[in-house]
């Protein structure tokens, strides 16, 4: 089959072990970031499977009306990036797997790598060193200070362990079956949403982005944060308020905040706003990015291309097109 995969930027995922499940298969990988449709189109006209790295490229209607051999979208985790319902419309399988059971050991590892850089200035007091100078300031410790988990998952229980391991006060803020994990697992939960903005000294959020979670972080969320409070996302930019994060930090409250992700990816422009900040410290989407989760993340994916390609789907969430197509057989 011809497989495409877009927005292999370092050219990795021909290096992984696991490439060699597409053995035999037509393969071709795009290194650079195309959104435009027409020539996004072009490069993928004769595809008939298409790799998709995360939330990278995004696949709607114009797109997929374009791409009349595409047969499968094999990708991994949630998928807002791809309109489902024009792929059912065009009879495109889209495989997705969940990745139940381990978290994303890297992105909590990132979460924080990001919470110490914040806290203790590593990259301002870098940039001063290297331009000559020493030391710009006084950094803030994490010991006994409140580490504030949004969303009790796997990867919010990961970083929770980790702020426990720094002699930091765990407190919890999610959905109620999430609470219940938390509680059962010893941390304690914040009486209620306002209590948990006020009272953390570092609030981190791990939520999948869903319509009930879209802009769950408001403008008066923020701002009850403390002056000298730390707020880390390295989850999804959309679950804060659209521009709410740059106004808050503008005003003072939080005093800083780590972020991992944008409202509009890639960010190329160095004027955006959080770049120009000297309290925030910024990557550039790096959470999921290392090779040992590079593995994990295609082994899934090129299981589904080989699913696929014996005749049993795996992890289909527009399971409307297998039934149309076991109607049309029945035919």
């Amino acid at each position: 089959m011809k497989i495409s995969i877009l927005d292999d930027y370092h050219d990795t995922v021909r290096t992984l072990r696991c490439f060699e499940k597409l053995k035999g298969h037509e393969v071709e990988i795009w290194n650079d970031h195309v959104q435009d449709v027409e020539p996004l189109a072009h490069r993928l006209q004769d595809t008939e499977v298409l790799v998709l790295i995360r939330e990278r490229t995004k696949v709607l209607a114009p797109l997929l009306d374009r791409l009349d051999k595409l047969k499968l979208i094999s990708q991994r985790s949630v998928y807002p990036h791809i309109d489902i319902d024009a792929c059912t419309r065009r009879g495109v399988i889209v495989s997705s797997s969940q990745h139940p059971g381990l978290p994303s050991y890297a992105t909590a590892e990132l979460t924080w790598g990001l919470v110490l850089a914040a806290m203790r200035q590593i990259p301002q007091q870098m940039a001063s060193l290297k331009a000559g100078h020493w030391q710009i300031g006084v950094g803030s410790g994490l010991r006994e200070k409140i580490l504030g988990i949004y969303g009790y998952g796997r990867i919010g229980a990961a970083v929770a362990g980790y702020g426990k391991a720094f002699g930091m006060k765990v407190l919890v803020w999610a959905r109620e079956a999430s609470l219940e994990r938390a509680r059962d697992e010893g941390y304690a939960v914040a009486p209620d949403k306002n209590a948990f903005f006020e009272d953390c000294d570092v609030i981190s959020l791990h939520m999948r982005l869903v319509e009930a979670t879209r802009g769950i972080v408001t403008a008066p969320d923020l701002a009850r944060m403390k002056p000298t409070a730390l707020i880390v996302n390295t989850s999804r930019a959309a679950l804060i308020e659209p521009g709410a994060l740059v106004r808050a930090l503008q005003a003072g409250r939080p005093g800083m905040a780590a972020v991992d992700v944008y409202e509009e990816e890639p960010v190329l422009d160095t004027r955006h706003p959080l770049l120009a900040m000297d309290n925030v410290v910024c990557t550039p989407h790096i959470g999921y990015v290392t090779r040992d989760e590079y593995e994990i993340q295609f082994s899934d994916i090129f299981d589904q291309i080989a699913a696929y390609t014996a005749g049993n789907p795996i992890n289909v969430v527009n399971p409307e097109v297998l039934d149309s197509r076991s109607r049309h057989l029945a035919e």
